[in-house]
Parts: C-alpha cells; structure tokens; sequence
C-alpha cells in the first residue's frame, strides 16, 4: 500500500527537474517526427528545443490548419521551420500514407516521438458517434497504441538507417504512456474490448483510456526486446500532468480541480520526452520507464508484462495486414 501511494505520490508531485532544453547537444542532419495530437505541448517545448539544436523536425498532425499554425508560430520563435506530415492516428491507412509520405523525403528516421493520443471522450461518442475509428476499433486503443504501432512499424527501415548514421549506433523511438497505466488491472489487455461491441460498453471510457496507457508501455517494450540489435531503442514515458487539450472530455468541475491541485504548464511535460529522446545519459536505456522530471523508475506488474506484451505484437501484426 505504501509503495503504491509513493509511486503515485512522486509523480504527481515529481522534485525539481535536472534536465533542462539547454542541455541537448547540436545535431547534424537528424530527423525527428513527432506524431501529436496536442500541438499546444509539442509547440511549447519540444519541437523549439530542436529546431534550435539544428534538427530536422516533422510535425505529424490530422489537422493541417492548426499545425501550419503552428509552424508558423515556431518559425517566428525560433527561425526555423518544421514540416507538415499529415497523419490520422485513428485510420490505418492513413497511417501508412503517412509514413510514405516521409519515406519519399528521407532515408532516415534517428528519433520518432510517438505522443499522439485521446483521453476519456464520452463512451457513446465512442460506440455511435463520429469519434468511432473508421476500421471499428475502440478508439482510444486504436489511436493511442496500433496507430503509433502501426507508424512506427512502417518506419523501422529508416529507423534502421538512422541508428547507422547516428554518433552512437542508436536510434530512439519514444512512447507516451501515462500515470493512468498504474490504475489498469489484471488481466491487464482486455482483448473483447479493443473492437467496439457488448464487452467494450460494459466498461468505462476512463478505464478504456488506463488499458490503452499500458498498452503503450506493451508495445514500447517488446519493441525493445525485438529491435535493440538493429540499433533501435525504446522506452515509454509518463510526461506528467498537464494542462493541455488532452483533458477537453472531462467534467468542468473535474478539469478545474486538475488544473488547481495536480497539473503543470506544458513545457514542463516536454522534458521528460526530450531527455529520454536526446539525452547521452538515456542511451543506454531500453524497454525502460520514465517518469517526470526526466528520472527513470523501475517496471512492475502495471508498467511491464512479457506474455501480454507478446500477445499484443501478435495483434498488432494481425490488425496490420492489408495496410
């Protein structure tokens, strides 16, 4: 019990940040994309941080007007420009246009950020709605974990080409996770509910979203175990609460109490990604588990399963095919 409040408590209320944008090292002709949904967090922090290090950044969002916006914004901060990828998460093909689209452009990918995502929209929306994901999954699992699974392995070739040319033989691939993951439960993925049916309307959207959050750590993990001899490390992050679009689905009351007692300014959330993303010292680290401000911590039942993690890389190459 007292171990379960003190991870809870430690990053809710994480200590001062030793890690700072200053930090990051120049780069010479290094990709990145970050596939985001909340433009607000990656326009704050991560993406200036990089452009100003020299990187070549690729800004993968749905919706074209705000993230030209967006890069607009950026040029003005930083004097350097992003690139547009149009990318729909919740639509496999899509997906893979995508990832053509920037195969046709680059050879290489030497930091993919997957930090796209969707929190707790109304169950109904969900099962009725236009949020329902075009191939029939939940939405939140569809877009959260197999569209990033999905990104990420169309792009294992430059993945592959980008750990070749990078300084250390390495290339990162940085998944998103959360502090719902410690609220999921056993058995863990509930296989019945990642397609929309009797099974996934008996549960909540906020448990929906804590199933998707492991997930993410699943998928981060066995990616790991499977990929680090071609150069390619992985690791998932919590980035911390924050004040982003990304709570727009909850209660007034709900996103007032947030705001006040346990969330923090995005720029904050970006340092965790882009120490684990850039940092000399998370190198070394794959299959890890990082948690705000930029420490690692160590995996348990909630954060680190092998045989569900084989279950789910077995799904996801299944939902694949044909795309």
């Amino acid at each position: 019990m007292l171990n379960s409040l003190y991870r809870l408590y430690t990053q809710i209320y994480p200590p001062r940040a030793s890690f700072d944008a200053v930090r990051i090292k120049g780069f010479r002709s290094s990709r990145f994309a970050f596939p985001a949904t909340d433009l607000n967090l990656t326009l704050k922090e991560e993406t200036p941080a990089l452009l100003n290090k020299n990187a070549k950044v690729y800004m993968a969002s749905r919706s074209r007007e705000r993230a030209e916006a967006a890069i607009q914004d950026l040029k003005t901060i930083t004097g350097r420009e992003a690139i547009f990828l149009e990318l729909d998460l919740a639509n496999l093909d899509a997906v893979t246009r995508a990832a053509e689209e920037f195969k046709s452009k680059e050879h290489a990918l030497h930091i993919l950020f997957n930090s796209g995502g969707v929190m707790n929209p109304p169950l109904e929306l969900l099962t009725h709605g236009e949020y329902l994901m075009q191939h029939g999954y939940d939405l939140q699992f569809g877009t959260n974990v197999l569209g990033h699974a999905h990104l990420t392995l169309c792009l294992i070739s430059e993945l592959e080409a980008g750990a070749k040319s990078s300084p250390d033989g390495k290339a990162r691939v940085v998944n998103t996770s959360s502090i719902a993951t410690y609220f999921n439960t056993a058995p863990w993925i509930r296989w019945g509910t990642l397609r929309d049916g009797p099974e996934r309307r008996a549960m909540s959207t906020r448990a929906l979203y804590c199933q998707s959050k492991f997930g993410n750590l699943a998928f981060s993990n066995e990616l790991a175990r499977r990929y680090a001899d071609h150069g390619i490390i992985s690791n998932a992050v919590n980035p911390g609460n924050l004040k982003t679009e990304l709570g727009r689905y909850a209660s007034p009351l709900r996103q007032w109490f947030s705001s006040v007692f346990v969330q923090y300014s995005p720029d904050m959330g970006a340092l965790t990604q882009l120490m684990v993303g850039t940092s000399p010292k998370a190198a070394d680290a794959n299959g890890g588990w990082f948690i705000p401000w930029a420490r690692q911590y160590y995996h348990e039942g909630e954060t680190q399963n092998h045989e569900v993690e084989v279950k789910l890389w077995d799904w996801i190459a299944e939902q694949r095919k044909g795309h």
